[in-house]
């Protein structure tokens, strides 16, 4: 899928359109160590396979809900890029939730829609709905409202 380059001056005619959806990326186990071991979040879910079969309501090792968030920048940019800017910076979150857990071994991507736009001093302030799927899954994995600032 082709990243959709959009003008700053255009970005306000997005408002309402799906931006676009990313390429899968596969959840290892490795990843979710390394992901462990950066936040402090050792929880066994994550970590322990043999346990996380045997006493985990999901069968399996689960990835961390904020290790999906993370993987906000890593997919957006695979969706959409403004151009004609100085710089872009992650701005917040107005809501966030995890409906499903992703399970190690699966592979996710996220689908963004550009739903509003409002001006700040030097740029735009955008509000996009980020859904994160999971392959074969029925519900999103994890549904977020991202906010970013962009500066011309």
């Amino acid at each position: 899928m082709a990243v959709r380059m959009v003008q700053f001056n255009e970005v306000k005619s997005l408002v309402g359109q799906e931006l676009g959806v990313s390429e899968w990326h596969a959840v290892t186990q490795p990843e979710i160590q390394t992901f462990a071991d950066a936040t402090h979040d050792h929880q066994w879910i994550h970590l322990d396979v043999e346990r996380a079969k045997k006493e985990s309501p999901f069968g399996g090792p689960i990835a961390h809900g904020y290790y999906t968030l993370s993987l906000a920048p890593y997919l957006m940019s695979q969706i959409w890029a403004v151009q004609g800017i100085k710089m872009g910076v992650n701005y917040g979150l107005n809501k966030l939730r995890f409906p499903a857990p992703v399970p190690i071994g699966k592979r996710v991507r996220a689908r963004a829609k550009l739903e509003n736009v409002e001006d700040v001093s030097g740029g735009i302030q955008v509000t996009v709905g980020i859904s994160f799927e999971v392959e074969g899954g029925t519900k999103p994995v994890c549904i977020a409202e991202g906010l970013f600032r962009y500066y011309s």
